[in-house]
């Protein structure tokens, strides 16, 4: 392992000079400005921006100067540095031998299988739950062909709650024991909206949570409805800010090929333009709000989906690529959602009169999982 990291070095610092690593690689790989967490505390790992916001219900229910965090991206920290000061990125595995402090809980989410940290924490008496965790169709024969390998996790991991019972039944196969079956938590309580915006007149479509190639595929199906119906707006939500400038870029093209207007929502909160792109972290459940139709990004390319659920709590009509793997359960839990494929998208937004408003039939109960840690508090 230590010959793997001196020879990621050059590369670490490659990485270092792009924004999207500028704070992450320095912590997590030196550990620059990276003290470890206070001992004794409910230590929670997520990954994502949405991993984090996820846990936002849990946290709400312990005491706040209990409360440990980490991450391993720049969107996940924005928002664990908000719970508490005792939030910082988990450091690369080798390290965590003298980082990691005694704590009374870890709590991981979905399918972060870190070797050490669970294997570590256990050792030196935290009770260790792995929360949301999911197997999905694609990632389980890999799992499964190194079973003997996450049999080693698993030994470290006291309780599973799982989304789904395939999923529990997958978990149990790669080792897992004590795995109970609660749903996703992130149905449990849905992000509020945090400010309340003024509806613009006209269809208002949101592309939502996009990813490469995307972008281009809804600006285009947008144009084609634009066609048709002239009071239609485009508000454009990139999932990753390292995008930002690159999609503002395709929407000037599109924009000054079609004697369109647009703007950039950091330098205009209005929503009058025919174009908008927001290019601004927390305000697509603001956005959801006030929109019509959402085209729901990650899932049009093989990157499996997103939350659906975000904007279904407004009955939005949302319309969805096929690749939501990552989001079956959520999905399967609303109804009416459109699943197109992405040469079908242009037609199914031009028949969105069809498209029924969406409606969240189940919820999920975190409640065991509170209990669970409050139990050692």
């Amino acid at each position: 392992m230590a010959v793997v990291y001196v020879t990621a070095l050059p590369f670490l610092l490659l990485f270092a000079l792009k924004q999207k690593y500028r704070l992450s690689i320095p912590a997590r790989f030196f550990l620059w400005k990276n003290s470890p967490l206070k001992s004794d505390g409910v230590w929670f790992h997520s990954c994502s921006f949405g991993e984090a916001l996820a846990i936002k219900p849990l946290v709400s229910q312990l005491p706040q100067d209990a409360l440990r965090m980490t991450t391993t991206t720049q969107t996940g920290f924005e928002v664990v540095k908000h719970y508490t000061d005792q939030s910082r990125f988990l450091p690369f595995e080798p390290l965590l031998f003298g980082w990691l402090k005694p704590q009374k809980v870890l709590v991981v989410m979905e399918a972060e299988f870190w070797y050490l940290l669970f294997t570590l924490a256990k050792i030196r008496g935290a009770k260790t739950l792995l929360i949301n965790a999911r197997m999905s169709d694609r990632s389980f024969p890999k799992y499964y062909k190194i079973r003997w390998f996450y049999a080693h996790i698993f030994r470290s991991i006291d309780e599973v709650y799982a989304q789904t019972q395939k999923d529990k039944e997958r978990l149990e196969l790669l080792g897992a024991k004590n795995v109970a079956v609660i749903g996703n938590i992130k149905l449990a309580k849905l992000t509020a909206a945090t400010k309340i915006m003024q509806k613009p007149s006209g269809l208002i479509v949101c592309g939502a949570s996009t990813h490469e190639g995307e972008e281009g595929l809804i600006l285009d199906a947008y144009m084609k409805l634009k066609a048709e119906q002239n009071d239609a707006k485009l508000i454009l939500v990139p999932r990753h800010p390292e995008r930002f400038d690159k999609v503002a870029d395709l929407i000037a093209q599109v924009a000054k090929y079609h004697g369109l207007n647009w703007h950039r929502y950091s330098q205009d909160e209005g929503l009058d333009s025919d174009i908008i792109l927001v290019d601004r972290l927390g305000e697509l459940v603001n956005i959801y709000a006030v929109t019509d139709i959402v085209i729901l990004g990650g899932a049009f390319e093989p990157i499996g989906g997103h939350n659906a659920a975000e904007a279904a709590q407004f009955g939005c009509k949302i319309i969805s690529g096929k690749h939501y793997f990552n989001q079956k359960d959520i999905f399967d839990a609303i109804e009416g959602i459109a699943v197109v494929e992405a040469f079908n998208l242009s037609r199914r937004l031009l028949q969105h009169n069809l498209l029924k408003p969406t409606v969240i039939k189940q919820r999920s109960d975190i409640s065991p999982i509170v209990e669970s840690i409050q139990d050692v508090l």
